[in-house]
């Protein structure tokens, strides 16, 4: 007589929060992974960071994620279930920005011995580092928006430095943070008189600030998304368009501020380069499991440069990332379990 066949359900660890200006936008993607993992297939378990940094028990993440609100507060900092490595087979770390998605998590997941959604210590380090990505794209060929570094330092010391710094590139520019995501610190820059307050908020999130040339007079903003390890695919390319000055965190995460267009109305040979292009800077910076990477395009001239490369990109079910691979014949919660096998994977 043969024994009923048994099966497991995977354990999965969903981090989220974070003390990082995305924690918001991390807690809606936890919501939707979380909704949309088959509870015949996998066992969740939350574990939510407050904006101080605290790690909330197991039952307080979870009624903070049903409440739908930020953790302003947390409780004692609780790390059993990371400890335990018995206990969960795969952690998810639906964690955006600084301290989560730049290889902090990603380096303490490693040291205890648990396989994780999305790229490791390296990739997503360099990734999270706007200045480490331009360096490493430019040295396998892939085109970058002319740009200059400025540290708080040396800003500090001779104020003179950022306007040689813009005289040089030219205006209108952009000034970023060198790491943040969302746009947060993102300023469009007109004229000197604006160089200063857009240099002051962004040296509020980092010491190391990016001034970066704008392209054309409005590019457009064309987005891909990447999937797998060592043998990566790539999706169709979307387009994001909208009235603001440029793509800020308003913008983003504002209803009805800017509309998606998938697939993107652009010439093929510019969609197969994208690709392309995404597919070889995913490889470049020894990326896993994910990334959304965004291009600028300018179609009177023909320049096509790679932005930025998000390698835990937002995660709602109406974010970007998940729209791109549904268009490409992948449905949401098939592609949450397809991360999740990914992070099984031997690499």
């Amino acid at each position: 007589m043969t024994s009923p066949k048994t099966t497991s359900k995977k354990r999965i660890l969903l981090l989220a929060g974070g003390r990082s200006g995305e924690h918001e936008v991390s807690l809606s993607s936890a919501r939707s992974v979380l909704n949309a993992l088959p509870k015949d297939q996998f066992e969740v378990t939350p574990l939510l960071i407050s904006k101080e940094g605290k790690w909330l028990p197991s039952g307080e993440s979870s009624l903070h994620l049903l409440e739908q609100n930020a953790i302003e507060t947390g409780g004692e900092m609780v790390l059993s279930g990371v400890g335990h490595v018995g206990k969960f087979d795969v952690v998810f770390p639906v964690l955006h920005g600084p301290n989560g998605e730049d290889g902090t998590v990603q380096g303490l997941l490693t040291l205890a011995g648990l396989p994780f959604v999305g790229s490791g210590v390296l990739g997503s380090a360099v990734c999270m580092d706007k200045v480490m990505t331009k360096q490493v794209l430019t040295a396998v060929g892939i085109p970058q928006v002319e740009w200059r570094l400025l540290l708080r330092s040396s800003h500090t010391q001779n104020p003179d430095t950022a306007h040689n710094l813009a005289l040089e590139l030219g205006y209108p520019l952009f000034v970023k943070p060198a790491n943040m995501g969302s746009s947060v610190g993102i300023h469009k820059v007109a004229n000197a008189k604006e160089l200063r307050p857009a240099l002051e908020d962004a040296f509020s999130h980092d010491r190391r600030v990016i001034l970066e040339k704008m392209v054309g007079s409005k590019p457009r903003e064309l987005e891909v998304g990447i999937l797998g390890n060592d043998h990566p695919e790539a999706s169709v390319v979307g387009e994001l368009s909208f009235q603001a000055e440029f793509y800020d965190y308003h913008t983003k995460y504002t209803p009805g501020e800017a509309s998606e267009h998938i697939p993107a109305n652009i010439p093929l040979e510019i969609s197969e380069q994208i690709r392309a292009y995404a597919l070889k800077a995913f490889k470049a910076t020894d990326c896993a499991g994910l990334a959304r990477i965004d291009f600028f395009y300018a179609p009177e001239t023909g320049e096509l440069y790679l932005n930025e490369i998000n390698t835990m990109p937002g995660f709602t079910a109406t974010s970007m990332y998940p729209k791109l691979w549904q268009a490409s014949g992948i449905e949401y919660g098939e592609l949450v379990s397809r991360l999740v096998d990914l992070a099984l994977e031997e690499r």
